[in-house]
């Protein structure tokens, strides 16, 4: 029980690895509070988590709109009364093309979702989790710290996301809160078969396999780390 009494807010928190840290959020004793575009889609996932003796509130909310953003955050207050946790999750891939083919309107999409979306998401919380020196977590991706040719907009929209992450690890030093960047690895997700269609999935570790670094990082252990790029295929916990 590691995050016993948290309170943990995970966007894109319906499927994948954001259903699978709500799982272990919940196992380790943190409420959870979801966000997805289709609250319904999270409607089985939250009732595993009650029944096995979670709090867990689930709301509707597009990540690029401001408005959508404050009340999940208000919400997420009004129920458990404080935030100690902030997984940036939600994210779109776009399509695997080149930059001379990419579509224009598909570009904007998958830039206001991936890093727009993070940025609206961690400015909100920036004074809840100022109050209980939380953690502000941000999920990034293997491509995210270099370019990669025929990653589209994914690519440059994450390593926007690292260094947004960088410049929040700096800016909220003194008021205690830890940004980080987290490059979860391969996971056997829907994200990953469509970028890898040909891949043989059996092989590729489930995203529970790899939430230890995320707990890691929302508990009071890690406390000292702020403004890093991990690795959670690397990470291990002694």
């Amino acid at each position: 029980m590691k995050l016993q009494g948290k309170v943990a807010m995970i966007s894109g928190g319906s499927k994948g690895l954001g259903a699978d840290l709500a799982r272990r959020f919940v196992e380790e004793g943190a409420s959870v509070s979801l966000c997805a575009r289709r609250p319904e889609s999270a409607d089985d996932l939250a009732a595993e988590l009650r029944a096995a003796g979670g709090r867990c509130l689930v709301i509707g909310c597009d990540v690029t709109d401001e408005a959508e953003v404050a009340a999940w955050v208000d919400a997420t207050l009004a129920e458990f009364g404080r935030m100690d946790v902030l997984v940036n999750n939600a994210s779109m891939l776009g399509s695997r093309v080149a930059i001379r083919d990419y579509p224009v309107n598909e570009w904007r999409d998958v830039i206001d979702v991936n890093l727009t979306g993070a940025f609206l998401v961690a400015k909100a919380c920036i004074d809840p989790l100022s109050a209980t020196g939380g953690s502000m977590i941000h999920v990034s991706s293997g491509v995210g710290d270099h370019g990669r040719p025929y990653w589209g907009a994914y690519c440059p929209s994450k390593n926007g996301l690292e260094a947004l992450s960088e410049m929040l690890a700096g800016e909220l030093k003194d008021a205690g809160v830890r940004p980080n960047a987290v490059d979860p690895g391969a996971m056997r997700t829907s994200m990953r078969a469509a970028a890898y269609p040909e891949e043989d999935a059996a092989g590729v570790p489930l995203p529970y396999d790899i939430t230890d670094i995320f707990v890691y990082l929302s508990s009071d252990e890690a406390s000292g780390i702020t403004g890093q790029r991990l690795r959670a295929r690397d990470f291990e916990w002694s």
